[in-house]
C-alpha cells in the first residue's frame, strides 16, 4: 500500500453473504492477479479490522467503525508525505503497475458501497463491485463449517436485506458484476480455471473499471449536505413517532388480551428492536436516495415504514396472545 500515491487505483469491493465465498475469491485474487496480469493487489478484510460483537444488522458504533476503516484507506491513498512516499514507487520514467485494493466485506446495504464509491469519486479512482450470489441454504451450510460461525438467523436477516448492484438504476454501479458462487471454484482450483469464464469476466471487469476512473463531483457544497442531512433526519424522526405509537397501541391491545405482566417485558423489547431494525433500514434508504439524488415526491418513506411496521408489530404481539 506505501506505492498507492503513484499508482492507477482500482477499489473493488466484494459483496454478499457470510460464507458466499468472498474471502476464498480474495485470496486467489491476490495470488493470481500480479504474476498473470501485471497488477499489485492489497485485499482488506473487513473482519479482520472491525470488531465481530455485532454482526449482521447494525449495531450502535457500528457505522463509526466502518468510517474508521474509510478513513484509513484515504490515508494511505494520499500516500505519506515527504521523503518516505517514495519507498515502493517505481523508478523515475517507469509506468507504475496497477493496483487493485480488495475490500472484503458484505456490504449488503447500497449505502454502505456508496461511501467507498465517494472515496473513488473524491481522488478520481476506478471502482467496481463483485457481487457473489449463493443459495441461502449453501451460505447457511459453508457457515456451520467454520471455527466461528454466524447464527442462522443473522444470515437469513442479512438475506431478506441484502441489496445487489443494480445498473439500471444506478448509474455508479455500472461496473458491476453477479457472480454465482457454484460458477467460482474453489481456492485450490483457481491455477487450474486461469482462462475459464469466472477469471475471465474479473479481469474484464477490472480491466473496464482502471480504464475508466470516476470523475470527481464539483457540485458537493456544504449547504447541499447540510440539507441532504436535515431532510434525512426529519424522514427518520417522523417515522419514529409513528412507530412508537403503533408500539404504544399494540401493548394496550396486549394488556387488554390479558398478557401476562412478565411477557409484557419480552413484547416490548421486541417491539422496540423491530423499531430500531425499521429506522435504520429507513435511515440508510434515505441517505442513499439524497447523495444519489433520486427523488419520489409521490412516495412517503415514513408512511410506507409505518405500513410495514405495523404488519411486523401485529405479527408480534399475536404470538403472545394466541398462546
Amino acid at each position: 500500500m506505501e506505492r498507492t500515491g503513484g499508482s492507477r487505483v482500482v477499489l473493488c469491493l466484494l459483496c454478499g453473504l457470510p460464507a458466499a465465498g468472498k474471502s476464498t475469491l480474495s485470496r486467489a485474487l491476490s495470488r493470481l492477479l500480479p504474476p498473470h496480469q501485471g497488477w499489485d493487489c492489497s485485499v482488506l478484510v473487513y473482519d479482520e479490522l472491525i470488531p465481530q460483537e455485532a454482526p449482521g444488522p447494525p449495531e450502535p458504533g457500528w457505522k463509526g467503525r466502518r468510517r474508521e476503516v474509510l478513513r484509513q484507506l484515504e490515508r494511505l491513498l494520499r500516500g505519506p508525505p515527504g521523503p518516505a512516499a517514495q519507498r515502493g514507487l517505481p523508478e523515475p520514467g517507469a509506468a507504475p503497475r496497477p493496483l487493485c485494493i480488495v475490500l472484503d466485506d458484505n456490504f449488503y446495504y447500497r449505502s454502505m458501497r456508496y461511501e467507498v464509491y465517494q472515496l473513488a469519486r473524491k481522488y478520481s479512482l476506478s471502482f467496481c463491485q463483485l457481487f457473489l450470489e449463493g443459495p441461502l441454504e449453501q451460505c447457511l451450510r459453508r457457515n456451520r463449517l467454520r471455527s466461528h460461525p454466524l447464527p442462522d438467523e443473522t444470515i437469513r436477516l442479512m438475506a431478506t436485506r441484502i441489496e445487489p448492484p443494480d445498473p439500471r438504476k444506478n448509474a455508479w454501479e455500472q461496473n458491476s458484476l453477479v457472480l454465482k458462487s457454484s460458477e467460482c471454484p474453489s481456492e485450490d482450483e483457481y491455477d487450474a480455471v486461469l482462462m475459464k469464464d469466472c477469471y475471465a469476466q474479473i479481469i474484464n471487469l477490472l480491466a473496464t473499471a482502471l480504464e475508466n476512473p470516476v470523475k470527481q463531483n464539483e457540485e458537493n457544497t456544504e449547504q447541499k449536505e447540510a440539507d441532504r442531512v436535515a431532510c434525512a433526519a426529519s424522514t427518520v424522526h417522523q417515522a419514529d413517532q409513528t412507530c412508537r405509537r403503533v408500539i404504544s397501541q399494540t401493548m394496550k391491545e396486549a394488556k387488554d388480551k390479558n398478557v401476562l405482566p412478565s411477557e409484557m417485558k419480552s413484547l416490548a423489547e421486541e417491539l422496540n428492536k423491530l423499531k430500531a431494525a425499521f429506522l435504520e433500514d429507513l435511515r440508510q434508504e434515505t441517505h442513499l436516495k439524497n447523495e444519489t439524488g433520486q427523488q419520489n415526491h409521490s412516495f412517503d418513506p415514513a408512511t410506507s415504514v409505518f405500513s410495514s411496521f405495523q404488519r411486523e408489530a401485529t405479527s408480534v404481539v399475536n404470538k403472545y396472545i394466541l398462546k
